[in-house]
């Protein structure tokens, strides 16, 4: 590994204009962070830039925007903390301090630090704690106060003081290091495997908003499993995704039993995080078989049966998109929407299947999440038995040919336009504007999506005047 960071350095201006500033404010001021850590891994340059200061983070974030002539700046001031955004660079300014958590208090508390050996310490993880200075005497030079190089050669996750002070410090950190794990994939030390296990219930005074952004890196890594099967072996899912962990082991009637979903998950997971980046269909994955627990049922001579498994599934995304405050509108849906038809292309990808069904199919699911759906389908094949998972993957690509082709030379458009509008239903039944006239139009919408009327103007007026009965709503006398 080419530890040669200092030409970086000396050729980026950002750092030259953050070091003479330092000079003119007498600070001492270091790179640190993400931002070394990645070159030193990687050799790629990150965009998110960590700058930690013995002096006030505030005054210098703000001559730095003054320099560059940016409007760009934001302060935090409780945490000593300000953020300047310049082109695609996030720069964040802190001052050399220590962020701690009381026993049941989530807000942390703030202690000041003089020098940047006091702020290494208090850094998460060792490979997290290597600086590289911004002074004129020893620019560019490394500070590795904890051997965190090393820790990179050997690819483990250590942290710079006793762990149980560290997470004490921060029970976010516990999630931190699988996530870490996960990206980088490092090994956690043992010592800190046990310090997890010991300090786990700290994270419960961690808010639920800073859990998930760490969860969801590890979801948006290359290879999930990773992370999940830590989360799972040191307790964390069994805190924050219950219905994920219900899917673990099998059961065996009569000599019937079905696949460990859990495993399956993890499975499909992976594959899909070779094809897509998408943290919305990679939820829609890590969801896609909850159903199965709560549908599952043993038929005589038979064996086991999930019916409806997807729609219980999508059923139960809203109480979970709640608890986790995640998005509970366009993003949650698609996840819905995801989770509930995951298996119907299986269906469609059968021979003599006609093509209004798979019409029908493509306005349900939207064309621009078609290629979201077949990917999701065609990795959710994990069978063992290889003839016949070769035909069910082959099927779904022979229909994904054919809806493209379909979308190409059909005029296929899930915003339907109606020859009629709502003030037309108005006219019809003579009322005033209510939630009736909603639910009269998203019947028609659904009526035509789903095949059962053509969309002209006789055949929805006699299903406006159809629901409007079951709706108690009487015709106008001239409109009969």
């Amino acid at each position: 590994m080419n530890f040669k960071i200092k030409n970086l350095i000396k050729k980026k201006k950002i750092f030259n204009i953050i070091s003479k500033l330092s000079k003119k404010l007498k600070y001492k001021s270091y790179l640190i962070g993400g931002y070394v850590r990645n070159y030193l891994i990687f050799k790629k340059k990150s965009y998110d830039i960590d700058i930690v200061t013995t002096g006030n983070s505030i005054i210098l974030a703000k001559l730095f925007s003054k320099e560059i002539k940016t409007k760009n700046l934001f302060f935090f001031k409780r945490f000593k903390t300000a953020i300047v955004k310049y082109k695609n660079y996030n720069i964040e300014f802190v001052s050399t301090r220590k962020e701690y958590y009381n026993i049941y208090n989530n807000k942390p508390n703030i202690k000041i630090f003089k020098t940047i050996i006091e702020d290494q310490n208090r850094r998460d993880f060792t490979i997290n704690s290597i600086a590289v200075s911004l002074n004129y005497k020893d620019y560019g030079n490394i500070i590795d106060t904890f051997n965190g190089l090393k820790d990179l050669k050997k690819k483990i996750i250590k942290t710079p003081i006793n762990p149980d002070i560290t997470f004490y410090d921060d029970p976010l950190r516990m999630i931190r290091a699988i996530r870490f794990a996960t990206q980088l994939k490092f090994k956690i030390k043992e010592n800190l495997i046990l310090s997890i296990k010991k300090n786990i219930d700290r994270i419960r005074i961690i808010s639920i908003e800073r859990i998930i952004q760490e969860f969801n890196k590890i979801i948006i890594s290359k290879k999930p499993s990773i992370g999940l099967k830590l989360m799972f072996k040191l307790g964390f899912l069994s805190i924050i995704l219950p219905e994920f962990i219900s899917l673990k082991n099998n059961d065996t009637l009569n000599g019937f039993s079905y696949k460990d979903n859990f495993k399956h998950t993890l499975k499909v997971i992976d594959n899909i995080s070779k094809k897509t980046n998408n943290l919305w269909l990679k939820w829609a994955t890590l969801l896609h078989d909850i159903g199965k627990p709560i549908s599952k049922k043993y038929i005589n001579n038979k064996g086991w049966t999930f019916y409806l498994h997807e729609i219980i599934g999508s059923n139960m995304v809203p109480k979970i998109f709640y608890r986790l405050k995640l998005p509970m509108k366009d993003n949650m849906k698609y996840v819905q929407k995801m989770i509930k038809y995951s298996s119907k292309p299986i269906y469609l990808s059968k021979k003599n299947v006609k093509i209004n069904t798979i019409k029908k199919f493509i306005l349900n699911i939207g064309k621009k999440n078609i290629k979201d759906i077949i990917l999701l389908c065609y990795y959710d094949i994990t069978t063992n038995n290889k003839k016949k998972k070769k035909k069910l993957k082959k099927n779904i690509k022979k229909l994904f040919k054919k809806i493209k082709k379909i979308i190409k030379y059909n005029n296929i458009d899930n915003k339907i336009k109606l020859p009629i509008n709502g003030y037309d239903i108005i006219k019809i039944f003579n009322i005033k504007p209510c939630k009736k006239i909603g639910i009269i139009k998203n019947y028609i919408i659904n009526s035509i999506k789903n095949g059962k009327i053509k969309n002209n103007y006789k055949n929805i007026y006699k299903l406006i005047v159809k629901k409007g009965k079951k709706l108690n709503l009487k015709i106008k006398n001239n409109e009969k």
